[in-house]
C-alpha cells in the first residue's frame, strides 16, 4: 500500500512538473503587450528558466545525497508554486525575469530527484509512465490557462491557479514524507527484478572516471536538440517548405507531441517484453525513419505521420536511458549522474534549436530534415557507443 500511494504521489508530481512548461508561450503574447516588450523578449526569459534548471541539475545530486528525495521533491515544489504566484503579481518584465530563477531552479531538482528514485525502486514501465504523465502536465497546462483567459481576459489568473495547484502538491508531498522513508526500508530488502543490479560500483568522485559517461550526456544532449527543434521549427518547415496552411501545420505539430506521451504510455507496455537498450535502439530507428520520410516528395497526410513517427520514436529513449543509468554506473552513482545527464539534456534543448534557426536563416530551412538526421546518427553513435563500453555490466 506505501509503494501504490508514493507512486501516485510520484505521478502527480511529473504531472504538475509539465504544467508550467508550456505556459509563456501562450501568455507571451498577452504579457508584452501589457508591459510594452518586444516579441524576442522572451527568449532571455527562456534563457533564465533553462540556465537555472541546468545549474539545479548539476547540483541536485549532491542535494539529493544530503537531504534525501522526499524534502528535495517537497521544497522544490513549494518554490516553483511561489514563483509561478509571484508571476501572477509580476507589475513589470523585470519580475518576470527575476522569478524566472527560482522557476528553473526547482524544475531542474524535482526532475532530477524523482528520475533517480523511479529509475532505482521502480522498474521500466513505471519511468515510461511518469514521463508520459509529464506530457499530461504540458498538454493540461495551457488548456487551464485559455480557460482562465476566458473567464478573466487575463494571464494573471492562470498563472495563479497553476501556482496554487503546485503549492497544494507541496503540502501533500509535505505530508507524505514519511512516506519515502518507510518506502526506502521496504524496497531495500526487496530486489529490483527488471534490469537487477548484480554488482555495486564504489562511489565515484570524478564521474566522468566512469567507462561510457561522456557517451551517455551525449545521447542526452542530442536527444532533446531533436525533440525540441522538432517543436520550434517542425511547424515552419511544413508551412515554408512544404506549403501547409498555418492551421494544418500547427495540428501536426501537436500530434507529435500526441505520439510522444502516447508512445510513453505505450512503451510501458512493451517494455515487458524488451529491454531497455532495445527500446532505445529500436526508437532511434523509428525517429530516424520519420526524418528521413520528411525528405521524400510524399502526400501531405504523409507528412504529418512523418512526424507522429519521429515523436513514436522519440518516446521511449529518455525515460529507458534513465531507467538504464543505475545498472550501467551503479546505484551509487546513478543519482550525480542523472543530475548531469538532465543538465546536458536541457544545455542540448536550449542551445541546438537556435542554432538551426541561424543556419536556417543564413542558408535554408530545407536543411531541417538533414539537421534532424543528423543528430540523431551521433545520438544512435553515442548510445551504441555507450552500451559497447558497458556490455559486461
Amino acid at each position: 500500500m506505501i509503494t501504490l500511494i508514493l507512486l501516485i504521489i510520484i505521478y502527480l508530481a511529473f504531472i504538475s512538473l509539465g504544467l508550467p512548461d508550456s505556459l509563456l508561450g501562450v501568455t507571451w503574447p498577452a504579457m508584452r503587450l501589457e508591459w510594452g516588450m518586444s516579441l524576442d523578449a522572451a527568449g532571455l526569459v527562456a534563457i533564465l528558466t533553462t540556465g537555472s534548471t541546468v545549474l539545479s541539475s548539476f547540483a541536485s545530486g549532491h542535494v539529493v545525497k544530503r537531504f534525501g528525495t522526499g524534502k528535495v521533491t517537497f521544497i522544490s515544489c513549494m518554490i516553483t508554486g511561489m514563483a509561478l504566484l509571484g508571476i501572477s503579481f509580476s507589475p513589470s518584465y523585470f519580475w518576470l525575469l527575476l522569478l524566472a530563477i527560482p522557476l528553473g531552479l526547482g524544475a531542474g531538482s524535482v526532475d532530477t530527484a524523482l528520475n533517480n528514485y523511479v529509475a532505482l525502486h521502480f522498474k521500466s514501465h513505471h519511468m515510461s509512465w511518469l514521463h508520459c504523465f509529464w506530457g499530461v502536465g504540458a498538454t493540461v497546462g495551457p488548456i487551464i490557462m485559455a480557460q482562465c483567459m476566458l473567464l478573466t481576459d487575463s494571464w494573471r489568473f492562470g498563472y495563479r491557479t497553476i501556482g496554487i495547484i503546485q503549492l497544494v502538491l507541496a503540502l501533500v508531498l509535505f505530508m507524505s514524507l514519511p512516506l519515502w522513508v518507510k518506502h526506502r526500508k521496504i524496497s531495500a530488502s526487496s530486489i529490483i527484478e527488471d534490469n537487477q543490479i548484480t554488482t555495486e560500483k564504489p562511489i565515484e568522485k570524478n564521474v566522468f572516471k566512469l567507462k561510457g559517461v561522456k557517451y551517455a550526456l551525449s545521447t542526452f544532449f542530442f536527444y532533446c536538440a531533436v525533440e525540441f527543434s522538432v517543436g520550434l521549427w517542425g511547424s515552419s518547415f511544413l508551412i515554408h517548405v512544404k506549403n501547409i496552411s498555418v492551421e494544418t501545420a500547427a495540428s501536426w505539430v501537436a500530434m507529435y507531441y500526441g505520439g510522444i506521451t502516447i508512445g510513453r504510455f505505450i512503451s510501458g507496455f512493451v517494455t515487458f517484453k524488451m529491454s531497455n537498450k532495445q527500446m532505445i535502439r529500436r526508437g532511434q530507428i523509428i525517429a530516424m525513419t520519420g526524418s528521413i520520410l520528411l525528405l521524400l516528395p510524399l502526400p501531405h497526410y504523409a507528412l504529418m505521420g512523418s512526424l507522429v513517427l519521429i515523436g513514436l520514436g522519440l518516446a521511449p529513449i529518455f525515460p529507458c536511458m534513465i531507467h538504464e543509468t543505475p545498472t550501467r554506473f551503479g546505484k551509487n552513482n546513478s543519482q550525480i549522474i542523472i543530475g548531469y545527464q538532465m543538465a546536458f539534456a536541457y544545455i542540448g534543448g536550449a542551445f541546438f534549436p537556435p542554432l538551426f534557426g541561424v543556419l536556417a536563416r543564413t542558408v535554408s530551412l530545407t536543411l531541417f530534415p538533414y539537421y534532424l538526421i543528423l543528430c540523431i546518427m551521433i545520438m544512435f553513435l553515442s548510445s551504441e557507443t555507450l552500451t559497447v563500453h558497458t556490455k559486461n555490466i
